[in-house]
């Protein structure tokens, strides 16, 4: 597979990606939705969700090869958690 070629900055490419999810995604998404991941092309709007990150980002690009793939996970302001939450802890 080649590689995709950005064609925003990273400020452009994030302000897009959270003003598409916004708008066009996260009114669709249901409780039964929350902690899956969302890729969502930041030029079309076009979007997959799945609890898999890889394969909602393989489904979108086989729909749009050339998509400007963002990630979002449904629920948090973060896409992975790393370490335990207080809750975890003894």
């Amino acid at each position: 597979m080649a590689s995709l070629q950005r064609r925003y900055s990273k400020e452009e490419f994030a302000r897009r990606g959270d003003e598409v999810y916004e708008r066009d995604v996260r009114p669709h998404l249901t409780a039964a939705d929350d902690g899956k991941f969302v890729a969502v092309d930041i030029e079309t709007g076009a979007y997959e969700v799945d609890e898999d990150q890889l394969a909602a980002g393989k489904r979108l690009r086989e729909r749009l090869p050339d998509a400007q793939t963002w990630f979002v996970r449904v629920g948090s302001p973060y896409l992975h958690r790393f370490g335990s939450s207080v809750s975890d802890r003894v």
